[in-house]
């Protein structure tokens, strides 16, 4: 008997009767609330189709297979097909249906074999493998005919196929496979035919030949793996658009967020409020305690911000300015470009909404190899996870595709690439911050984004791109790929570019980027004599404002008041020049008890030590002779240059 149980959900008829064996009260409240599961039952399904001269006399039931068997008694003289036949005309008159499948009818069929009944896990198919056992040890079985087994097993239900053994097959025992067209037929023809002996008569040979009928499973093992490994043209373009896709809806997200925290320096305790407030008064505590006024700024670099206040004012200007083009300051090294920028133009600002991201060039352009070129990019902008072996790995996977398949997947990607995700990605996150003051009840609520970063360009966040052109002549990759970014950041209204480079022929590569455009440029030179005099002057003075004195004693005077040596410090800034690094380094060395006179011999020492080969300009640099009292080799007979000599430094 067949549908009594729902044979793809027949998981819960397990789960059903071990609840009914912990809670027997479970079966009774189910009937209550749907009585059509009574009319279900295999017993009561059986006793409504079988006559009244059948009695019922035990029923097996064989849950995963939807199904039961129904044992009965009737009388001897009667005829068992006809008992079926009648049974089955009933049932079609007067059709049963199961509760879980109200289209569907209950159909029997009469056993004819000896079934085995297990419960194995193995689960039914639409393929049956029919087996031919001998009847005796002794005997041989007859390998049945595809016409023999049609007769035998088509009332059971449509046959899609019968497929006899293959030829020169030496498997033993002879074995036919049987094709149903669905799973219920093929359970039925299992169910009933299963032992059954087939005689003489309907081909089963001399003895007779008994069926053996098994499931035979449609989907062979690791097929998925052995597809996947088969169609390599199918499965690694679609693998890589499915990285690519996971990529972008799960790792750029938190990309964004971590350049915009980067930006923002959100989780850099320094710029924390409650942390700044509170080393604030700690150190103010720590002033009144020692008697001393707290230094807020370099006093030495005063004077140099003052005789700069023209520039800084001018960079101030542009910055709240609507203007499609870049700010560039050009200078040499040391001449403070990047403290010009960072500690004086952008001092005063709102910085709530004109934060700066400052990009160093140089770690990206020293780095070796395309690895470490994006960590650094990366690391620059706060860029994270970022996967930089994933290139090397994915380089080697797209050349075994390409000698696999014949062609280049995609799978890996070059350094433009690359690079083009980081900036795209930071691009999103300068927008982010840029839009992030504009609220609903603000009266140009009623422009676009790119109408609001146009018309308020003060709060678009700068872009400060140092020691751009370094080394360029090495590499000029990532400097393109960083020009061609900006550019599109100045164009789009997003944030305010300044690059920072000592290269004076920066306008060549900045045009590739903004053809037509005229930069907006500062040039930095070198301090004039008498504001480095001041700033080394300042310098010097600066420790005697931090030291303590004793109570009942009097400040003692600065070393600009004291020192009688320098005066001199005006023909040694003559000789060394105006610039930052190097006044900073004369009044370390003077502060150390030196001589003005002695110190400019080490500057030069200092800051070229490495060459063994020094040339010097007369009409460049005059040089008393006070200061370098230094011997020197004769001339060489054959001077590179006879209006430039060139001299050996002995000293």
């Amino acid at each position: 008997m067949q549908d009594v149980y729902p044979l793809k959900l027949n998981f819960l008829t397990y789960i059903l009767r071990y609840l009914d064996n912990q809670i027997p009260q479970l079966k009774d409240q189910l009937q209550r609330l749907n009585r059509n599961i009574q009319t279900a039952d295999p017993k009561t399904i059986t006793t409504r189709a079988l006559p009244e001269s059948l009695q019922v006399k035990e029923v097996i039931p064989r849950m995963k297979e939807g199904g039961a068997f129904v044992k009965f008694s009737y009388d001897p003289q009667s005829d068992v097909t006809e008992i079926e036949r009648t049974l089955r005309k009933y049932l079609k008159e007067n059709p049963i249906k199961p509760w879980f499948n109200p289209v569907r009818r209950v159909r029997t069929f009469l056993v004819l074999g000896r079934p085995w009944v297990e419960d194995l896990v193995r689960y039914p198919s639409t393929n049956l493998r029919v087996e031919f056992i001998p009847s005796t040890p002794e005997g041989q079985a007859a390998e049945l005919s595809q016409e023999t087994l049609y007769s035998l097993f088509r009332k059971y239900g449509k046959l899609a196929d019968i497929e006899p053994q293959p030829q020169g097959s030496k498997d033993l025992p002879k074995f036919a496979l049987l094709k149903f067209m669905t799973v219920r037929h093929a359970i039925m023809a299992k169910n009933c035919m299963h032992g059954y002996k087939v005689p003489e008569t309907e081909g089963g040979g001399a003895a007779g030949t008994v069926l053996k009928l098994v499931y035979q499973q449609r989907a062979k093992a690791h097929w998925i793996r052995d597809w996947l490994f088969n169609h390599p043209r199918i499965v690694i373009p679609a693998v890589a658009a499915l990285v690519a896709t996971l990529t972008v809806a799960v790792f750029d997200p938190i990309r964004t967020f971590f350049i915009k925290a980067h930006i923002t320096r959100t989780f850099h305790i320094n710029d924390n409020k409650t942390y700044k407030w509170l080393r604030s008064q700690l150190m103010r505590a720590n002033d009144l305690i020692s008697f001393r006024h707290h230094k807020i700024d370099d006093p030495g670099l005063t004077a140099i911000w003052q005789d700069r206040k023209d520039a800084i004012e001018q960079i101030r200007a542009w910055l709240v300015e609507t203007a499609d083009t870049f700010i560039v300051i050009q200078g040499p090294r040391g001449s403070g470009k990047k403290e010009l920028v960072l500690d004086q133009a952008l001092k005063d600002r709102n910085m709530s909404h004109n934060l700066a991201l400052v990009i160093d060039c140089k770690p990206m352009q020293e780095a070796r190899g395309d690895s470490a070129t994006i960590c650094a990019a990366a690391n620059e902008v706060g860029y994270r996870p970022v996967f930089s072996w994933m290139n090397s790995i994915s380089s080697l996977v797209d050349l075994a595709a390409q000698g696999t398949i014949g062609t280049k997947t995609g799978f890996s990607e070059t350094l433009d690439t690359q690079l083009a995700k980081i900036w795209q990605n930071t691009s999103s996150a300068l927008k982010q911050i840029a839009l992030e003051g504009r609220s609903k009840d603000n009266k140009d609520n009623a422009l676009s984004d790119d109408e609001y970063l146009e018309a308020h360009p003060e709060r678009r966040p700068v872009v400060v791109i140092d020691n751009f052109l370094h080394k360029s002549q090495e590499s000029g990759v990532v400097y393109d790929k960083l020009a061609e970014w900006a550019a599109g950041l100045t164009t789009a209204n997003i944030a305010h570019v300044i690059f920072l480079t000592t290269d004076v022929s920066f306008s060549k590569s900045l045009s590739k980027a903004l053809p037509d455009r005229v930069f907006r440029q500062i040039q930095l030179g070198d301090c004039t004599a008498e504001v480095a005099k001041q700033f080394v002057i300042k310098h010097l003075d600066a420790d005697v404002d931090d030291d303590v004195v004793p109570k009942g004693e009097a400040k003692p005077a600065p070393p600009s008041q004291t020192r009688e040596d320098l005066n001199e410090l005006d023909e040694c800034i003559e000789v060394l020049g105006g610039r930052l690094t190097d006044l900073e380094f004369l009044a370390r060395r003077i502060k150390t008890g030196e001589t003005p006179k002695s110190t400019s011999a080490s500057c030069f020492a200092y800051l070229s030590p490495s060459f063994a080969f020094v040339s010097f300009k007369p009409y460049h640099v005059q040089r008393p002779k006070e200061l370098f009292p230094c011997e020197y080799a004769p001339r060489r007979k054959k001077s590179p240059s006879p209006e430039i000599p060139t001299k050996i430094l002995s000293c």
